[in-house]
């Protein structure tokens, strides 16, 4: 256990014992987490697995600054999270774009928020349309793309500002097998080229395994470290890499337990 005032600054992101609790309206408190401690380096890609309600979005928000914790603290690349920095790009399983703007300007959206000239932010993000496939939607709107357009979109706009850290929420929950597939090795792809530091809340195992350097799986609510897993596998990954599976049982198995606390029995967070 780490004391944050002793440590230097540096990158990469620092969860020191982070725990929430709300009020509920009848007066109770309900805790979603009890205290979490969790190192991620410098481009390492972490997936965050565990029963629903367990906290992990929770924990993601405090990360991105959108909530504060109720004790504990959060330290990415040298400074103390207090509120949301474009340093560190969140993407959505809902998009979230802006359909009033082009697809080129919602890419463009946080460059504008940094004060990057006009012309400089339309090649930016021109450059990025391009990294993702999107070279000729410049000038479409969001409604007029499908579900894995759109979310492609939102992997444009947060890659094109830079941050350090990539936060994202499920990002492809919503999506068909066959396109959240593609989106998977899309991120893969310009992940391992510009290796940002990503922390991954998903809900399915295999897109863990396809995707992380580790694997972190979290209790029932209120939600801890049960299990953190570095995943030795080389990229790109299938179900028939050798090793796969063996990882997919021992993820299975420590969510075994926390998913009966959570539904009575355990459904299997399986494989898609």
């Amino acid at each position: 256990m780490h004391d944050e005032s002793k440590m230097p600054a540096r990158a990469g992101v620092y969860i020191t014992r982070v725990s929430k609790s709300y009020g509920t309206s009848s007066g109770d408190t309900v805790e979603a987490l009890r205290p979490v401690s969790l190192d991620i380096e410098p481009g390492e890609f972490v997936a965050l697995i565990g029963p629903s309600g367990c906290g992990k979005s929770t924990l993601l928000n405090i990360v991105a600054g959108f909530e504060a914790p109720s004790a504990g603290t959060v330290q990415v690349d040298g400074e103390r999270v207090t509120r949301p920095d474009i340093r560190r790009g969140m993407v959505f399983q809902q998009y979230a774009l802006f359909p009033w703007l082009s697809v080129r300007d919602n890419v463009a959206f946080g460059l504008r928020q940094k004060g990057v000239p006009r012309g400089e932010r339309e090649a930016i993000a021109q450059r990025y349309l391009d990294l993702v496939g999107l070279s000729e939607f410049g000038d479409a709107r969001p409604d007029a793309l499908s579900g894995g357009m759109k979310q492609r979109v939102a992997l444009a706009r947060v890659f094109a500002t830079e941050p350090g850290t990539i936060l994202m929420d499920e990002p492809f929950g919503a999506l068909d097998a066959l396109t959240r597939g593609f989106l998977q090795q899309e991120l893969l792809r310009i992940w391992r080229e510009h290796r940002k530091t990503v922390l991954l809340v998903t809900h399915s195992v295999q897109e863990a395994l396809f995707l992380a350097t580790r694997v972190v799986v979290m209790t029932s609510r209120p939600g801890r470290i049960k299990l953190d897993q570095r995943i030795e596998l080389p990229y790109p990954r299938t179900v028939a890499t050798p090793g796969f599976r063996d990882y997919e049982a021992t993820i299975l198995e420590a969510l075994d337990d926390e998913l009966r606390k959570t539904y009575g029995t355990a459904p299997a967070m399986v494989s898609d």
